[in-house]
């Protein structure tokens, strides 16, 4: 129970600490650096999607022989497709955009920044749920280890990610300690989330390699509608590639050293 808790809230924490780079940092994070920082979360998603979640979700299916990607190849596109979903209900704002999304809304830039954030946190929170759910059943081949190299791969890149959060809030006219507590609460939905497919995956299990996949194209999904674009934008758009780089081998070699 308590590897449980830890691998749920590692995440949250990797969050934590990247928001309070807002007591360290100017009022406005460096472009240069901050496409560097959204190449390097992306990079991550993207292996993390790979090696954790849509392998496994492959290999629970061995039985089925060459059927073995259909839980994979349907789990991925519901997974893309309720992401997509949820980004069209929720009104939100992405970091550097003056033109909200989704319906028309009165809340503030603030709280649509905010929204923007929770929509990029709740599929990680999925993914690192339904990875731990898998491990805590020995005969699907996932093991602890492997489940605390996803934990531990999404808290890293929520390092930069919380700090990209954190510091758009201070740039809005917030204090800094509004900043970090807003960009801290914005990974909050990752344990409560990971917490709920467990639960599902639970009494679920056969579905698991659909879940796996799902969580996988929930994570695509942010990955190539938001976080490419964003790096891509302007001049300087190798620094994105060059950070995607490392984030992508980076959480290779933790899921295949520590799975």
């Amino acid at each position: 129970m308590n590897g449980l808790v830890i691998g749920l809230l590692i995440p949250f924490l990797g969050t934590v600490l990247g928001s309070a780079f807002v007591f360290f940092m100017k009022k406005d994070m460096p472009v240069l650096l901050q496409k560097a920082l959204l190449g390097f979360a992306s990079g991550v998603m993207v292996a993390a999607s790979v090696w954790s979640l849509l392998i496994p979700s492959i290999e629970m299916s061995s039985d089925a022989g060459k059927g073995a990607v259909v839980p994979a190849t349907v789990g991925f596109l519901l997974g893309m497709l309720f992401l997509l979903f949820i980004d069209y209900i929720t009104p939100h704002l992405h970091i550097g955009d003056d033109h909200p999304e989704g319906p028309r809304s009165k809340l503030s830039r603030t709280a649509m920044l905010s929204l923007a954030v929770t929509i990029h946190n709740l599929p990680e929170g999925m993914a690192v749920g339904v990875v731990l759910a898998g491990a805590l059943q020995s005969d699907l081949g996932i093991s602890t280890a492997g489940a605390l190299a996803m934990s531990l791969g999404i808290a890293i890149q929520n390092i930069p990610e919380g700090a990209i959060i954190s510091m758009p809030m201070r740039s809005e006219g917030n204090s800094r300690l509004r900043s970090f507590m807003l960009g801290s609460l914005s990974g909050i939905v990752e344990p409560i989330g990971g917490l709920i497919v467990i639960l599902l995956a639970s009494v679920m299990t056969p579905i698991l390699p659909y879940m796996l996949a799902f969580a996988a194209g929930a994570m695509m999904y942010v990955v190539v509608e938001e976080l490419i674009p964003e790096t891509s934008e302007g001049e300087h758009s190798n620094l994105g590639t060059i950070g995607f780089a490392i984030g992508f081998a980076l959480m290779m070699v933790l899921d295949v050293v520590l799975g």
